[in-house]
């Protein structure tokens, strides 16, 4: 138990710096998840024998199902609503017409079946939106005229009408099937998906806007929105990924209370759903195995990267008369990554198929799209001009919030401050900044030019957040009694080369330094530091 144990933090930790180091190399983090799965599998250099498809199968589609659930959660639909019709196209009729071309080609150019080049192509057509969601986020990519909510909004829907071809093509495989019973299938699997995914959404804002719960009972009580949304329409013959992916629409756009916590509790919950289930798929996979699909799948890549996915774009796009560099980008940015895979493993557990080899095929086209199509897409929108400077691409997220993006600080006037006894009018302070309120004797007074400032009085300055992505990051240095900057004056210390002390910690309070202040033993510095 405790080797287990040892081993999740040791995997957990090296998807952290992994993360960090594909940011810094502008690889998808997503490729690090896999390829730390395959360095521990099978034939990899730990050798640990996981081989339960099953098993992976029903760990994976329960991930999936919270990585849905935050794909409708963390978009903003505000942004989105200007686009929603060319995604939505893109989520169905794009993904039938890439599915088709793309078994087409599997049946007539690679020699499979028409059934099993079909079961291929339904498996791979639908983006990753755990892949796009996680490019945009970390490159920062601002593209134009609304493509990236339009790659958000697709990503999260397509994968239910994905799933949907896959359990159409394998019972079409076991036989039996009739166009009326198909039919049907297609119906409930899209009206009673959504139908109880927005009840449960309905009933899950209800209970938070109206009941009070302990802090982070909310969060678990929103898991479990999530688990049913998927439960509840699954066994009635509807589609649990779109249920998961409708609540986590109307929750994540709707007014929840302590609704920031709640997305930042899931945008960890959804990360780490990322690690397990990219970890286990690469734990999961016999690289001994990917030589011998490895041409079939760089053709499948190849056609569905160049020919089937450029196909189908512009067939939505062009008659709304979406511009090439548009398609372009949007063409590129169809990645493949879980759920093909997590589809591709219930066909190897189906008795309809039961064959493994698709899994292989499938994996090695989706780290050839996560490592090309995903390393290449900033250059591809940047070659494109779609990159808009002016904008910002996490305003098309729900945790982004424009009334939000004021900080306010507070500065304490004591004894000798330079600005006591003066009036606000003639207190100099740094451009883009304002003094908002002064707190005096418990009450809060409005600053007036004429209000002057006396000892005792708490200033509440007010600036514009910083919400960059530059490597900016904070550090402490804790000063013991033997530290050799301890009784040193801040001037006379280089703490780090290239740090600056922006607070110190001392006894309980924040105190902000300047070249004056004396390091005391028990101190904890805190340091910017660029990363």
């Amino acid at each position: 138990m405790n080797e287990l144990l040892l081993l999740a933090a040791v995997v957990l930790l090296a998807c952290i710096f992994g993360q960090r180091l594909g940011r810094k190399l502008g690889i998808p983090t997503l490729f690090f998840f896999i390829a730390l799965g395959m360095l521990f599998g099978s034939d990899g250099l730990l050798r640990i024998e996981f081989s339960d498809y099953e098993f992976a199968g029903h760990v994976c589609s329960a991930a999936l199902i919270v990585i849905m659930f935050y794909g409708g959660f963390g978009t903003n639909w505000s942004a989105a609503k200007p686009v929603a019709v060319r995604s939505v196209l893109l989520s169905t009729a794009g993904v039938l017409v890439t599915a088709g071309l793309t078994g087409l080609f599997c049946h007539f150019a690679l020699g499979m079946t028409m059934l099993e080049g079909l079961l291929a192509g339904a498996v791979l057509g639908s983006t990753d939106a755990a892949s796009v969601f996680s490019i945009l986020r970390s490159q920062r990519l601002n593209l134009r005229d609304g493509t990236a909510s339009m790659l958000e909004i697709e990503s999260g829907s397509n994968d239910p009408c994905a799933y949907m071809l896959t359990v159409i093509v394998l019972s079409l495989m076991d036989g039996g099937v009739t166009a009326g019973g198909v039919a049907y299938a297609v119906f409930a699997q899209l009206a009673y998906g959504a139908l109880a995914g927005a009840a449960v959404a309905l009933a899950a804002r209800k209970v938070l806007c109206t009941q009070r719960f302990a802090e982070g009972t909310d969060a678990i009580l929103l898991v479990a929105a999530a688990l049913a949304s998927y439960v509840l329409p699954a066994l009635i013959g509807g589609n649990g990924y779109l249920g998961a992916y409708i609540a986590g629409i109307l929750l994540g756009n709707g007014e929840l209370p302590g609704k920031k916590a709640l997305v930042n509790f899931f945008d960890a919950f959804n990360g780490m759903m990322q690690m397990l289930i990219f970890f286990l798929l690469g734990l999961l996979v016999f690289p001994s195995r990917l030589p011998s699909v490895f041409l079939p799948a760089l053709a499948v890549a190849a056609f569905l990267t160049l020919a089937a996915r450029p196909a189908a774009v512009a067939l939505v796009l062009a008659p709304f008369g979406s511009s090439v560099r548009q398609q372009l980008v949007v063409s590129w940015a169809g990645l493949r990554g879980a759920a093909s895979i997590v589809f591709a493993i219930t066909a190897a557990v189906s008795p309809a198929y039961g064959d493994d080899r698709l899994f292989h095929i499938v994996f090695c086209v989706v780290l050839i799209s996560i490592l090309v199509q995903g390393t290449l897409l900033p250059a591809v929108a940047r070659r494109a001009r779609m990159i808009d400077d002016r904008d910002n691409v996490m305003k098309t997220f729900t945790d982004y919030s424009e009334e939000t993006s004021v900080q306010f600080i507070r500065l304490e006037i004591g004894g000798g401050h330079p600005w006591l006894g003066r009036c606000i009018r003639d207190v100099a302070t740094l451009p883009g900044m304002l003094i908002a309120a002064v707190l005096r004797g418990g009450e809060a007074i409005v600053p007036k030019g004429d209000t002057c400032l006396a000892e005792g009085d708490s200033l509440i300055v007010c600036a514009k957040e910083y919400s960059g992505a530059d490597g900016i990051e904070l550090d402490e240095v804790h000063i013991t009694p033997d530290s050799r900057f301890a009784g040193r004056r801040l001037r006379e210390a280089d703490v780090r080369r290239d740090a600056l002390v922006v607070l110190i910690r001392r006894a309980g309070q924040d105190v902000i330094p300047d070249g004056g202040t004396v390091i005391e033993p028990g101190d904890t510095l805190v340091l910017y530091t660029h990363g």
